[in-house]
């Protein structure tokens, strides 16, 4: 199937490794230009040297967007390098910043909205109205599961469930004009160095048995390539859409 993507350009956050940067491959591999931004320079090299057989232009950022000021300067920066617009908006920078504390202290209720939620939101009020200018656009969110369920940090899925309400919102908004926004909600996928990498085996095969339907892992490309399949021509339906992509984890029903 030919997405109908190449030398389309493609902004993904959180990239350097993980599902940013099977995301970032997948994008390369249909001819998308990717531009992406993440905090370990070590892996952002690496992630050039694979992209560079494929051909197609790209830039990579080292910042970190959980502080205040992260996003004028990362647009500034783009810009200035030559990337004034995107066609594609890859939001998968996230995480529970190890805050477990249902009642810890607000700030750091808002450091993980910050991450989850604010990024995001930011990212989208400067770069949405250009693709609607241009009748055409790609919003992907990297949510979670989590974000259906009580499955998790208390402060993690709060901000993942605004996450996919505002999706939902927005993507009514633009939808006339040509721009589609989505959210996918991964479930357990294993990454190099994860958390699922790393854990007890012992509570590895018990969370199969018990939570994955599928009785494994998710990987990294099989997430990479459905947010491939939404960034192109042939999910122009996909309004608002919420969509898990699980291996069977989720045990909640959708009303929409």
């Amino acid at each position: 199937m030919d997405l109908n993507i190449r030398h389309k350009t493609a902004l993904i956050t959180g990239a350097s490794r993980g599902l940013g940067r099977a995301i970032a491959l997948a994008l390369a591999e249909e001819g998308v230009h990717v531009a992406f931004v993440a905090r370990s320079a070590q892996d952002m090299d690496s992630l050039r040297e694979e992209l560079q057989p494929l051909g197609v232009r790209h830039i990579g950022l080292v910042q970190d967007l959980a502080s205040e000021d992260s996003i004028p300067r990362l647009i500034h920066s783009l810009s200035s390098a030559g990337w004034p617009v995107f066609d594609i908006l890859i939001h998968n920078v996230g995480g529970t910043l190890d805050i477990t504390d249902p009642f810890c202290k607000i700030a750091d209720w808002k450091k993980v909205f910050r991450l989850n939620f604010d990024v995001s939101i930011e990212l989208n009020h400067h770069y949405l109205p250009l693709m609607k200018e241009r009748k055409w656009g790609r919003v992907i969110h990297v949510s979670s599961i989590s974000s259906m369920e009580s499955h998790g940090p208390i402060p993690y899925c709060a901000a993942k469930a605004a996450l996919n309400a505002y999706t939902r919102s927005m993507g009514r908004m633009v939808a006339k004009d040509g721009v589609i926004v989505v959210a996918i909600l991964p479930g357990a996928v294993w990454t190099k160095n994860g958390y699922w990498d790393t854990v007890n085996s012992g509570h590895l095969e018990k969370y199969l048995e018990q939570r994955m339907a599928i009785g494994r892992l998710g990987q990294p490309d099989e997430i990479a390539k459905a947010v491939a399949f939404f960034c192109s021509e042939h999910a122009s339906f996909c309004v608002g859409s919420i969509i898990p992509i699980d291996g069977g984890q989720g045990r909640s029903y959708f009303g929409e």
